[in-house]
């Protein structure tokens, strides 16, 4: 499974990129906002630092519009995919992107109905909001694996990004549905390879190693 950092942060992304694990970033308007960088400068830095795929949000909201924002967000970069929210207008301008060769990470999807739709209209992407569904009463990840089964049925080209990922527990369950990406906020992918055994264990062997002879 691929892991992407969910944030637009430099230094946590230098961070997490620097462990050797890092495929790819997602970014949103409000990550955005919270840097108070300038915005192509600040997408520009992340694309030096990760060679793998950069969602960004286009905010408008007509068909017309998000096709004309995200030509221009297209050509800041490569590696750059158009983040869609699931709308008539955003399924309108992903069939028309997706055609032209843009990559289209569709956002906000909460449903399997919306997720069969996204994967019809080609977009490279789509990213079931897990943790906001937990947060009414339904399961996120539940809705993964139903992703998942339709895009297999019919042998659909789209990956599935579970997005909105609370704790480490959503990380490795989507990983054993088969779920082709997690985007991960900085803090839960800092306690997913932290355990105490292994820092009790770690503490052990040094305790002993000061016992050795000969060092």
């Amino acid at each position: 499974m691929k892991i992407f950092i969910d944030s637009a942060n430099v230094e946590q992304i230098k961070e997490v990129a620097s462990w050797g694990i890092l495929d790819g970033v997602t970014t949103n308007p409000t990550l955005v906002a919270k840097e108070k960088t300038e915005f192509k400068s600040l997408i520009h830095q992340i694309c030096d630092i990760v060679d793998g795929p950069i969602s960004v949000e286009a905010v408008s909201l007509t068909a017309d519009e998000i096709i004309n924002e995200a030509r221009s967000l297209a050509a800041l970069h490569r590696n750059i995919v158009i983040k869609i929210p699931m709308t008539e207008e955003g399924l309108k301008a992903t069939k028309k992107l997706s055609d032209e060769g843009i990559k289209v990470n569709m956002t906000l999807v909460f449903s399997p109905a919306q997720a069969l739709f996204a994967a019809k209209a080609g977009a490279k992407y789509i990213s079931p909001f897990v943790g906001r569904l937990d947060d009414v009463g339904h399961s996120g990840m539940e809705l993964v694996g139903q992703i998942l089964d339709i895009l297999d049925n019919y042998d659909l080209e789209s990956e599935v990004i579970v997005a909105s990922v609370r704790h480490p527990g959503h990380v490795i369950e989507a990983a054993m549905m088969g779920a082709h990406i997690a985007t991960v906020p900085y803090d839960v992918l800092k306690k997913m390879f932290r355990h105490p055994l292994t820092d009790v264990g770690i503490e052990r062997f040094l305790k002993d190693w000061e016992k050795v002879s000969g060092r």
